[in-house]
């Protein structure tokens, strides 16, 4: 599809259509589908359906319904998630934050192009676990968000909006709540005109027909009370098969939701029935069935009849063995719709057909780049692929490659299973922007992303980098397909792999760490790694710190010749003579600009890889902290950077592996640290964990990082406890002291209430919620109007060694540069020392 400008002066309906449906095949290889699924498309040109499902976060959705929907009955399905799930953790690897949402936010988009819907989002920033829609409200801004949900519903069009959860403490989690207080909100407010009416110079009031809730028994806490009220609810069978995919919709939802990875939800397909059931919310209740009452068929477009009877014969006719037997007749429909007057209808079954044309011929349309990245000025080379693999009479008339402002004229038929190749290579603008999501191009805030443009709010992903646009005509009727160009190249083991284009600055300067902690007045060497986006670099780089911070030298010339070759620059910091906290920037000097972009590449086989150019920036905190004990072995569970934080302070830290977990080995480390979630995720911690309590007794330190109660493979203790899902979301709540005397606070560090101070996003999650009188509780806190929660740390003797289990997060303190967090931790290691 064509990338055209949302933001016009001009209500022209079919142009933000066209905006909202282009998102999820986006920067994707071209499609290949099969004949199953021409022909399910082939029926979806008859049906004049939307369905809306709203939830808070990647994982919320229902993938079976969303699959149900959009191929069982052909409805156009969309899933608007309020956040990319930013403020979660990561199974998979060390990324949190911004780049966690990057991969929830291409897990979302897996999972959509598995069971058949639209992805859409907020400018909510996921800011972690919250307990009510009271704080929530308190951290994002209600108005702007409601914005949000109306321009996607006024866009998408729904007829009917699904929620995912109600608005109570049944919710389990209140930014689950303040999705579904916001789509009442929004279901009122998108039909008033006088509610955002800035955005009407762009869309136009929308009412739909009704809102539900897609209730379940998890929401009550007696299954009866949910059998009682069941009978009066609308009630589907979610689980039927569809013979044109061969699956059922538990088996294609268990694909779509194992796309999420980075959340460890791969699930098992199921078969035979399974009802969801749906509680009504507002506009007319429905009694059997969620469309009733609704007409979604071609009757509800005026002067219609002749669109509809073409696609009814196509699909009475259509062939299996030979789809493009029934183009005659969509290219009738095709001329049928370009007659009627622009509706919402028009612009997106157009879109449709168009894609079904292209299908049933078989036609193949690819651009690709010599390269994964293009810089502003430089120079691109351009592929582009096209093959006719069927009778129908394909001519390309003209090809607008990219940054180009005329047409290169082609006038070539394309004969059944020829193709033909066309190369270009184009001069890069030179003032174009550097590829970065477009929510992440301005600091955000603790609740929410600065969108920089009207445009962009709802959309998945960036708009392609570059496109190349195909003029041609297929039976004699014109069409123009756009595809984004792409970088494409074989791995070894993996074959053919996609990878967006991105636009990228001439010279990268990553940082090495991302935080730097200075534990006393000797200077720390700082690296940069230098890289060229292009040939022939002669510049200098320096490091930007605030004053009382010492740098030498003050800056270091450099000169790479090869593209993406890359060099290192070694400064030396001297920290300031009292604590303090600062920003350390990489600045680059090129050709009398400056740049100050790092590189940052996330790669997993499950999603596109992604590359981010981030600012150069690191940490840099000088604390008063002492240390014992330096030797460490770190067993990693989930991802985490931990390791890197305690090397930062001065700790030897040894990744242990499987063959490392034996008493001949473990005795020669002072502590042992456990990573999150191993005792969830590692499938040989029954063995472990023996051999990690011999460690203790023999007079080992041992410290176990949070785990979950879900999925907890053996009890992580010496003795007794029980998880829950307890957790203290306030990040500056008060931090009460039980035991002040203990050695957890003397020694090597005294701690004191400012250790406290400068949390981020939480204090901690999943505390036991029961343990044995052999474990000492050290600190008590608990967010507001909440009893208190005592068991975020735990510390027993066991034999002749110390045994510490804890649910702080300190995951999130440590990479974060919390002096405090360092100090405790650092005591915690030390203990018995």
């Amino acid at each position: 599809m064509k990338q055209m400008n949302c933001f016009k002066p001009v209500f022209i309906l079919s142009v933000l259509l066209v905006c909202f449906s282009i998102q999820t095949k986006a920067q994707q290889q071209p499609p290949k589908p099969g004949s199953g699924k021409i022909l399910q498309d082939l029926k979806r040109l008859n049906i004049l359906g939307n369905v809306l499902y709203l939830a808070a976060h990647p994982d919320d959705e229902n993938t079976t319904l969303i699959a149900y929907m959009a191929n069982q009955k052909l409805y156009h399905t969309g899933y608007l998630s309020l956040t990319r799930g930013d403020g979660g953790q990561n199974l998979i690897g060390p990324e949190i934050r911004e780049r966690l949402g990057v991969i929830r936010t291409q897990e979302l988009l897996q999972a959509r192009r598995t069971d058949g819907g639209h992805q859409f989002f907020t400018r909510a920033n996921d800011f972690g676990f919250s307990k009510n829609p009271e704080e929530v409200f308190r951290i994002w801004d209600r108005e702007k968000l409601l914005a949000d949900v109306v321009w996607v519903i006024r866009n998408f069009k729904p007829d009917v909006i699904i929620t995912r959860f109600p608005k109570d403490s049944r919710a389990g989690h209140g930014q689950h709540s303040a999705s579904s207080i916001l789509a009442e909100d929004a279901f009122v407010a998108a039909a008033d005109p006088k509610r955002f009416p800035e955005q009407l110079k762009y869309v136009q009031p929308w009412q739909a027909k009704r809102l539900v809730w897609n209730i379940s028994s998890w929401a009550f806490k007696d299954p009866e009370a949910f059998n009682k009220i069941a009978a009066g609810l609308v009630k589907i069978d979610v689980g039927v098969f569809n013979p044109l995919i061969g699956k059922s919709y538990g088996e294609i939802s268990a694909e779509s939701r194992s796309m999420h990875k980075s959340q460890g939800f791969g699930s098992t397909g199921t078969r035979g029935s399974n009802y969801d059931y749906f509680q009504h919310t507002m506009g007319p209740a429905a009694k059997t069935d969620l469309f009733e009452d609704i007409n979604t068929t071609w009757s509800r477009v005026p002067n219609s009849a002749k669109v509809q009877e073409a696609i009814t014969k196509a699909i009475a006719t259509y062939n299996a063995a030979n789809p493009s037997a029934v183009v005659p007749l969509l290219l009738t429909a095709r001329a049928e719709m370009l007659k009627l007057p622009d509706t919402q209808w028009k612009s997106q079954k157009l879109e449709e057909i168009q894609e079904v044309i292209r299908n049933t011929t078989g036609l193949y349309i690819e651009a690709t780049a010599d390269n994964f990245a293009v810089v502003p000025g430089g120079k691109l080379v351009v592929q582009t692929e096209l093959i006719n693999r069927s009778p129908v009479a394909v001519k390309v008339t003209s090809i607008r490659f990219p940054y180009q402002n005329n047409d290169s004229t082609i006038n070539t038929s394309i004969a059944n299973s020829a193709g033909q190749k066309y190369k270009k290579q184009v001069n890069v603008p030179a003032d174009l922007a550097f590829s970065q999501p477009y929510w992440l191009q301005k600091a955000d805030t603790l609740g929410m992303f600065d969108i920089l443009k009207q445009s962009d709010v709802g959309l998945p992903e960036n708009t392609p980098a570059a496109e190349v646009a195909v003029n041609l005509t297929i039976g004699g009727q014109a069409f123009k397909y756009t595809v984004p160009v792409v970088y494409k190249h074989n791995d070894l083991v993996y074959g053919e792999l996609y990878q967006p284009l991105s636009v990228s600055p001439p010279v990268f300067a990553n940082i090495a760490e991302n935080v730097y902690m200075f534990n006393g007045p000797e200077a720390k060497q700082i690296s940069v790694f230098l890289k060229a986006g292009k040939a022939n670099i002669k510049a200098e780089v320096s490091l930007k710190l605030p004053d009382g911070w010492k740098v030498s030298p003050a800056s270091i010339p450099f000169e790479i010749e090869k593209e993406k070759a890359e060099q290192t620059a070694k400064f030396s910091v001297t920290p300031p003579a009292n604590s303090d906290i600062a920003e350390i920037q990489a600045i680059v000097k090129l050709d009398d600009k400056t740049y100050n972009k790092g590189i940052s590449v996330i790669n997993y086989q499950h999603i596109p890889e992604q590359v981010l150019f981030p600012v150069a920036t690191a940490k840099a905190v000088k604390l008063d902290l002492n240390i014992k004990g330096k030797r460490i072995g770190y067993l990693a569970g989930a991802g985490d950077e931990v390791p890197r934080a305690l090397q930062q302070i001065g700790y030897d830290v040894t990744m242990l592996k499987d063959a490392d977990m034996n008493p001949e080995t473990l005795e020669k480390f002072d502590a042992v640290i456990v990573g999150i979630r191993a005792y969830n995720t590692l499938d040989r911690i029954n063995f472990y964990h023996d051999r990690l309590m011999d460690y203790v007794k023999n007079g080992g330190n041992v410290l176990i990082q949070y785990n979950t109660n879900a999925g907890l493979k053996t009890n992580p203790g010496p003795y007794p406890m029980k998880l829950s899902t307890d957790r203290v979301t306030v990040e500056d709540a008060e931090v009460r002291v039980l035991l002040p005397e203990h050695a957890a606070f003397q020694s090597p560090n005294k701690i004191t209430n400012t250790d406290f101070d400068g949390w981020v996003q939480e204090r901690g999650l999943y505390f036991p919620s029961e343990w044995a009188n052999n474990y000492e509780a050290l600190i008590s806190i608990n967010d507001p109007g909440e009893s208190p929660k005592n068991s975020s740390i735990l510390v027993a003797k066991y034999g002749k060694g110390n045994f510490v289990y804890s649910g702080i997060s300190w995951f999130r303190q440590l990479p974060a540069g919390v002096p405090g967090a360092y100090r405790l931790f650092s005591n915690l290691i030390s203990l018995g020392h």
